[in-house]
């Protein structure tokens, strides 16, 4: 895609967010700290970068979504969790209409599939 044609759809994009979200940071985001399996981790940043993040993108009010993968505790002990999911959306609504869908029902599981007794510890804020 030409440069124009990038920055263009780009400010497109910028275009749809609410004036309130872009002004304020508002919309809401999903931590869910994952036990990843060590023997499945590849196979889980597969699934995450050729399913779910696809999957997750085409989602109405979908704002961002970043897998981190945990480096050291600077306070307190360690976690048996290794990885963070980050997941934003403009509402709450639309992220539940995205875990209700048969998108979510099909990417889903391939992460958690990857996950040591399916466990996993999921925290929601409104972003400030």
């Amino acid at each position: 895609m030409p440069r124009s044609h990038t920055r263009r759809a780009a400010l497109a994009a910028v275009a749809l967010v609410p004036a309130a979200a872009q002004s304020s940071g508002a919309g809401i985001q999903l931590h869910v700290d994952l036990e990843v399996d060590p023997t499945r981790e590849k196979e889980m940043l597969d699934n995450y970068r050729t399913i779910f993040h696809p999957a997750i993108r085409k989602q109405p009010g979908f704002l961002d979504v970043k897998m981190l993968k945990f480096r050291e505790a600077m306070v307190g002990g360690p976690s048996a969790f290794n990885y963070r999911l980050l997941i934003s959306f403009r509402t709450e609504e639309q992220r539940r209409t995205w875990v209700a869908s048969d998108l979510h029902q099909r990417a889903w599981p391939t992460i958690e599939k990857c996950l040591k007794g399916a466990k996993y510890q999921p925290w929601l804020y409104d972003i400030a």
